[in-house]
């Protein structure tokens, strides 16, 4: 949830705030949390202190949701600055190709808690670097982003783009650009075959539709996640397709 007014967002679930509180305590602006809640965010209410920030207990779980717009709060809410996605440039992806940092590029991924929980499966396997396109259909940074996440936003770097096909000619021959397809012939598991040293630039796409045709001719190779059956066709599977989120677990996985 976004504070229009202050450009703030609400970052809300215990082991969000935690990780939060641990990496990042200088983002805080403000500090809500329930009675129960006290005692584990001692060292936080330390800091907060120290550095005047305010915060405060509220009477019950109805306030936090007030300020978070959300059920899901676990008893704790943080209100920090909106943050910044900084636009990527060739300086932030030599770096990339010069260290051998692997990245995830969504291709209009909407859905704010497939987002979470692909940060936090990127945090999981050690992927710091996630690129998002300037697009109404792919969704940003959020509350919700953040809860699930948990915690993993404290541990990726997460930046814009206006053109995916262009990023994809610009980095290749630097970076393996695979694409995610249902109906890719190469399988998941030969990615350790084909990286060849190289970092890896790995696209996830949109829930519906997947990845645009514009995308896939500018990937390296499409890669599918191999399915009970087969042999057998899209429309003859009983499960069309992992959900997104499952799929990018799948593949970081096969990328360490």
């Amino acid at each position: 949830m976004k504070n229009s007014q202050k450009k703030e967002l609400a970052v809300c679930g215990f082991e969000a705030v935690k990780a939060l509180a641990k990496k990042n305590p200088d983002k805080i602006r403000r500090f809500y949390y329930t009675e129960d809640r006290m005692n584990c965010f001692g060292d936080l209410c330390r800091f907060l202190a120290k550095h005047r920030v305010p915060y405060n207990k509220v009477k019950d779980d109805k306030e936090l949701e007030k300020l978070c717009g959300s059920v899901h709060h676990q008893g704790v809410v943080a209100m920090i600055e909106q943050p910044e996605i900084l636009p990527l440039d060739s300086d932030i992806t030599d770096i990339w190709v010069r260290q051998n940092e692997s990245a995830l590029l969504l291709d209009r991924v909407g859905n704010a808690n497939n987002l979470g929980a692909i940060v936090r499966s990127a945090a999981f396997f050690g992927v710091k670097n996630i690129i998002i396109p300037l697009d109404e259909a792919q969704s940003s940074v959020t509350t919700s982003s953040y809860r699930v996440a948990q915690g993993g936003m404290e541990y990726v770097n997460v930046y814009s783009i206006k053109s995916i096909s262009k990023l994809l000619m610009a980095l290749k021959g630097k970076m393996l650009r695979l694409g995610t397809d249902v109906n890719a012939s190469v399988p998941v598991e030969k990615i350790r075959d084909l990286r060849k040293g190289k970092p890896v630039i790995i696209v996830l796409g949109n829930e519906e539709h997947g990845i645009s045709k514009e995308v896939k001719q500018n990937c390296d190779e499409l890669i599918i996640i191999p399915f009970a059956g087969e042999g057998k066709k899209v429309g003859e599977r009983p499960i069309e397709s992992l959900n997104v989120a499952q799929a990018a677990a799948i593949v970081l996985y096969e990328c360490r």
